[in-house]
This record gives structure tokens, sequence and C-alpha cells, in this order.
């Protein structure tokens, strides 16, 4: 199993789980511990990441997506609830714009449908200029902490320690491709409108990285949304706010699937 690009386990509907930057499924083990005894849970590596060493020429938000319809088709998902974090949350988006037929609902966690601004394109563009002079474990090292609300580090340094590991286990040409396709990707605030689908969106309030102001330009689009605003907590809920995440996503997951046969 270790090698595997995947983890697939519990039984019933199916939540699908896709990583952030500079992460892998491993950012799900422990969380999704909980929703194993009622789902089946699945947390999938994107390409370049954790055991998926597809060798993309692209790391496109797009291609990202076509491979996660390719691992889904592998393991014979037709329908899921798809859940994002940051940057899993833009492939989710461009899996959703594409093939909403197989989706119950998703989960934009500390996401956006936004692109990015013209700051954050220059820092983009600043922070690919920074990994290839300076190399991996030298931009994740002062990368992963700030992702914490402050008075959360202390407590959770078991967890930023994990984050680390991950993060520079994470190809240099990965890490800068997948900058590129982030800083590229399109504004699907519009998808996020015309979506039939329930729509889940878990922020912080604290998060840098997915602004207050952001959240809010966002989360009244779809036409069913369930939005939770977590106080004290920065960008990575699944371990600053373990339970109540847990929690909103189980009871968003039983409120989609009420009724369906698994």
């Amino acid at each position: 199993m270790e090698n595997k690009t995947y983890s697939d386990t519990g039984s019933g509907h199916t939540i699908v789980f896709l990583h952030g930057f500079c992460e892998s499924k491993q950012v799900w083990e422990a969380f999704t511990q909980p929703l194993q005894q009622h789902f089946r849970v699945i947390a999938l590596d994107l390409p370049g990441h954790g055991n998926n060493t597809q060798n993309n020429s692209s790391y496109s938000m797009e291609s990202m997506a076509e491979d996660v319809k390719q691992q889904l088709d592998e393991l014979g998902v037709q329908q899921c609830l798809l859940v994002g974090h940051s940057m899993g949350g833009y492939v989710t988006m461009a899996f959703a714009e594409k093939y909403e037929d197989r989706l119950k609902g998703l989960c934009l966690f500390h996401s956006s449908a936004l692109p990015d601004t013209d700051e954050k394109k220059e820092n983009r563009n600043k922070t690919i200029g920074y990994v290839e002079q300076h190399g991996v474990d030298n931009f994740i090292n002062p990368f992963i902490e700030p992702l914490f609300f402050r008075g959360n580090r202390e407590k959770l340094k078991n967890e930023i320690e994990l984050m680390k590991t991950i993060g520079k286990q994470t190809p240099q040409k990965v890490i800068t491709g997948a900058l590129a396709a982030m800083r590229d990707r399109p504004d699907r605030t519009q998808v996020l409108q015309e979506l039939a689908i329930p729509v889940q969106f878990i922020f912080g309030k604290e998060d840098g990285a997915v602004p207050l102001e952001k959240a809010l330009e966002q989360c009244h689009l779809p036409y069913n949304s369930t939005v939770h605003f977590l106080g004290q907590t920065g960008h990575m809920g699944m371990f600053e706010r373990k339970t109540e995440t847990q929690q909103a996503l189980q009871k968003f997951a039983e409120t989609i699937y009420a009724g369906s046969q698994a």
C-alpha cells in the first residue's frame, strides 16, 4: 500500500480528499479516521506529490483534475463528495467545471474559486526564483509555520514538523511547476455560481493565504452553500480545528447523501 498514489478505507458513500501545495495524501491520515466509520474515504496524491511520480510537463489545475478523474475511474468511483485543501481546492474547481456529474457535492477547505491577484502573482514569481536559487529545504523551512495561526504553533509542533517533512520530499520542479500553475489559474467564480450541487466552505479567520475578505466574496455565490468560519485558525484546519472540521464535513456528507443508495 505504501507506494500507492491513494489510500482507500472504509465503506459506503465516497468522500475524496485532495491535498494542497507541497503536501501529500498523508496530511489527511489522522483527520479522516473518524469518517471511515461512516464513509468510503479516499485520499489521492496529486501529480508529482507523495507517491504520484507521474512526470507532468505541465502542473496546470486542469491536468491535475484529469489525473484525479483517471484515479477515480480506476477506483470505480462514479460519484463522490470532493474535498480540496488549498491548491487541492483549485483542482476541485477545475474538476467541477468539467465533470460536475461526477460530484454529489464539493468542499473548498481553506481554498478559493478566485484567481491570484496581481500582487500574489508577483509573489509566486519571486517564490519560483527563490526555490530555483536556494533549493527546496530553504524554501520549506520558513514556509510552513506561518500557515498555522500563531496561537496554535506551539501545541502543533509535531504537525508542523510533519508538514515540513512532507514538503521537503516534493521535487523542486514540482514546486516551481505548481507555483506557476496556481499563478496562472483562471477565475472560476462563474463555475461556483452555476453549480447545481451543494458546496461547503471551510475558512480560517486568521488565514493569510485565503484572507477573510476573499472568503466573503465567494461564499454566497453557489445556489446551495454551507459556510464555516473558524476563529483562531490559519490555513490548516485539519490540524488546527480537527474535531470541528471533521464534524462539519461529516454533517455535510450525511446531508448530501441522505436517501442515496451506497
